[in-house]
């Protein structure tokens, strides 16, 4: 068994997804104890395990991402058998496969619908609740969404995931300052999170160009820098940290702080990490393989470009 299915699927590339969901009929095979008609079958049938339910988890939601469905619903089903039609991440997960087999926008009202009715009976049930908000989002009720969430983080104030979203979500609005904010309060709960330390920086740097805020555009190198201080491989924080550092950006925006011998060191540094990077991602070296290739591409994309302007 994979220990790489113990990991939450929605952070893994798509490959890995990929080799999860090949997976599923030996994982399926082996473990034919967990699909037992009772609970009390099913527990003596199997191990009880918390990776056991966590692997079938992971592998639901990776096999939904490659379009394999049938073994989605067995994993579910088995889920089903040990925790019940009433469990709350159960009722999320059946809300998700739905979702997954929907063919047109009726289909998904009556999701939406009754997820409506389930949160009547328990307004406290978070993955609904969440499920819910996903739901108005994929369907274009991006006002409608922003009120769930809003209304979700009343309920549930730490949950830096939900946050986290209520930024992507003003940002997609043009909603910058909102954004920041969203992002600030994840940052209160996960000070460390270096990918939101470089989310931050890039909406900061959005708003700092199309309002000529030097003050934003400021605050957007110091959280790039504290990004790749935090991590040391983190790709989108070299990038943010090229982007603004770069002398081919030029200085239209006022931008002083700090000086230019110093923008200079961090533009070097950003430099000859994204080349690294890109280079031995693209060999497919072992434990370079993690990065999207579409940030691969970009990040190249912008380091050829630095050397036409330098050329130039």
């Amino acid at each position: 068994m994979s220990s790489s299915l113990l990991h939450p699927p929605s952070h893994l590339p798509p490959a890995v997804a990929l080799q999860h969901s090949q997976q599923a009929p030996s994982i399926l095979g082996r473990s034919t104890g967990a699909i037992s008609t009772s609970v009390f079958q099913s527990l003596l049938a199997a191990p009880e395990t918390s990776e056991l339910w966590t692997t079938y988890e992971n592998l639901l939601l990776s096999c939904l991402r490659t379009g394999d469905d049938e073994s989605a619903h067995q994993c579910l089903a088995r889920l089903v058998n040990r925790f019940g039609q009433d469990n709350e991440r159960i009722m999320a997960l059946k809300g998700i496969l739905k979702e997954a087999d929907a063919n047109d926008a009726a289909t998904l009202s009556v999701i939406l619908k009754e997820y409506e009715q389930i949160l009547e009976e328990n307004p406290t049930n978070i993955p609904i609740l969440k499920r819910r908000v996903a739901l108005l989002r994929s369907i274009g009720r991006i006002p409608d969404s922003v009120s769930a969430l809003i209304s979700f983080l009343d309920i549930s104030p730490t949950d830096a995931e939900a946050w986290a979203e209520l930024a992507d979500l003003y940002f997609s609005q043009g909603l910058y300052s909102q954004a920041v904010f969203a992002l600030e309060e994840v940052l209160i709960l996960q000070p460390n999170a270096w990918n939101i330390h470089a989310r931050l920086g890039e909406v900061l740097f959005v708003a700092g160009k199309s309002s000529d805020n030097a003050s934003q555009l400021s605050s957007a190198l110091k959280r790039f820098s504290r990004s790749v201080e935090l991590c040391d491989g983190y790709l989108r924080g070299y990038y943010g940290l090229k982007l603004k550092s770069s002398p081919s950006q030029g200085d239209s925006d006022g931008f002083a702080v700090p000086d230019s011998a110093t923008l200079s060191r961090l533009d070097e540094l950003a430099t000859e990490k994204l080349a690294e990077i890109v280079r031995r991602s693209s060999a497919g070296e072992k434990g370079w393989q993690g990065y999207d290739e579409a940030e691969i591409k970009a990040a190249r994309a912008l380091l050829e470009n630095d050397s036409s302007d330098l050329i130039r």
